[in-house]
């Protein structure tokens, strides 16, 4: 999760998320190659004292700013269509979770397991444990087995959505009447905490999400308890 004075994107917990903050890495050292360039050629500016009353056109160097930047917007465009491409593929999960936005709070089902299903409302401040994060915490948190391919399909009951975990590269919108899916893949355990990210309405409120990626077999030791339960 993010912390103060946290400049950079979060560590990945995804071969997507890792690919992502490639892209950004890459996009942003271009961007730092036009800055300078374009700000030592206004600088020069100042100090340039030729003068050609005869100079009315130069074909050369306009053929060459017309080129270069195209060639240049080349490099950037490439890597960005194949990242979305890689984005919006899905490759034979192994677990299917549905989540459903709600004002204020989420639901989710395991249609997999005979329809496991919870709701998971953030924990308010005066309930929140000493080692809790305010604001992030839920009282139901997302189970799901690590180094396996999860689906997730996101809807709202009531307003738009938006399902969003940073760790993992995830932003998928909830919208009523439409079912919207993209899928993940987790490459370690730990807690992965999100937030709804849309404007769902008045005093709106975070609706945080927290994923807690464990072990597949901790994962079926979950799933029956629950189904048990």
């Amino acid at each position: 999760m993010s912390t103060w004075a946290n400049l950079g994107l979060q560590d990945s917990a995804s071969p997507l998320m890792e690919q992502l903050i490639f892209f950004h890495d890459h996009a942003l050292l271009i961007l730092v190659m036009i800055t300078v360039l374009v700000g030592y050629l206004m600088f020069m500016l100042f100090f340039n004292n030729y003068i050609n009353r005869f100079l009315f056109h130069g074909q050369l160097i306009e053929m060459i700013w017309t080129i270069l930047p195209a060639i240049i917007l080349l490099f950037i465009a490439f890597p960005s269509l194949r990242l979305l491409y890689l984005l919006d593929e899905i490759n034979e999960p192994s677990v299917t979770l549905k989540s459903i936005g709600h004002q204020w709070y989420w639901s989710y089902e395991y249609s997999d397991f005979n329809n496991v299903e919870f709701d998971s409302y953030m924990i308010p401040t005066n309930e929140i444990a000493n080692d809790g994060f305010r604001l992030l915490d839920v009282d139901n948190r997302i189970v799901l087995p690590m180094n396996s391919q999860i689906r997730i399909l996101v809807t709202a009951a009531d307003v738009i959505h938006s399902w969003t975990i940073p760790a993992l590269g995830v932003k998928v919108d909830g919208t009523p009447g439409r079912l919207n899916q993209t899928n993940f893949f987790i490459n370690r355990p730990g807690l992965f905490y999100g937030q709804c990210s849309e404007i769902c309405g008045a005093n709106h409120s975070f609706m945080p999400i927290v994923i807690e990626s464990v072990p597949v077999n901790y994962f079926i030791k979950w799933i029956s308890n629950n189904l048990n339960s």
